[in-house]
């Protein structure tokens, strides 16, 4: 039926939960800042991230750019008057998202859909708005990376969903046709609008963390109650 399957991640293959506002979080890094020689408070370092992240947002200049958050755990270090290489940064990053992390786990039926998708010669996609120093790894953690023909996220891009951009280089850096290509995701107005805007068919699922707002986006396809073992007899057929 289609050739390319492109899949959007949490909230649409995993459940995960984070808690970035959390005290106890920002004590930790604090800590983990301050034994390399960054010295911070808590309070103090929970701010400067924050300034730090809206600033490269506003360098990037639109709304729907995404900013490298491990190079403001790396400016972090540089405020201080610290040096920071580019494995200290992942490093941070890795460690901020280990400790805000609540809850990361496969939807039910999620790798039996892709495993079956790759046993009839399918190409499987996966079109994030994340992190990569979060995200790579929680792709290896959850034992998926293998069953993808590319990956491509956000903060590697600078651009985000829905901007049609974010697509066409998907499209454009894999060689896929929209018209024989389908996105599968948990979000209406980043996943299924900016997919119907490069002329992709869509499949919307509504999970627990989809946005509460729902039902003004026409999706191709729509499983409503969360069930992923759903998807398979629906852009399956043949």
């Amino acid at each position: 039926m289609y050739r390319n399957y492109v899949f959007d991640f949490y909230g649409t293959l995993a459940d995960i939960r984070t808690d970035e506002e959390d005290p106890r979080l920002w004590k930790k890094m604090s800590e983990i800042y301050g034994a390399l020689g960054a010295g911070y408070g808590a309070r103090e370092l929970q701010r400067a991230f924050r300034r730090l992240e809206r600033e490269e947002r506003e360098r990037l200049g639109t709304e729907e750019a995404e900013p490298d958050l491990t190079k403001v755990f790396a400016l972090l270090y540089h405020e201080k008057n610290v040096l920071c290489d580019a494995s200290q940064a992942t490093m941070t990053a890795i460690t901020f998202r280990a400790l805000s992390r609540k809850l990361l786990r496969v939807y039910d039926g999620v790798e039996e859909l892709l495993g079956e998708l790759r046993s009839r010669g399918k190409r499987v996609y996966l079109l994030s708005n994340a992190q990569k120093d979060f995200t790579r790894p929680e792709i290896g953690m959850l034992g998926l990376t293998r069953y993808f023909d590319g990956i491509v996220l956000s903060s590697e891009q600078g651009c985000k969903k829905p901007s049609p951009a974010f697509f066409r280089g998907l499209l454009e850096q894999y060689g896929l046709e929209s018209t024989e290509s389908i996105m599968i995701g948990n979000d209406e107005a980043a996943d299924i609008a900016g997919a119907r805007s490069v002329g992709m068919d869509t499949l919307y699922i509504h999970t627990d963390i989809s946005p509460q707002e729902y039902g003004k986006v026409q999706a191709t396809y729509r499983v409503m109650d969360g069930d992923f073992r759903k998807i398979g007899g629906l852009i399956l057929k043949g």
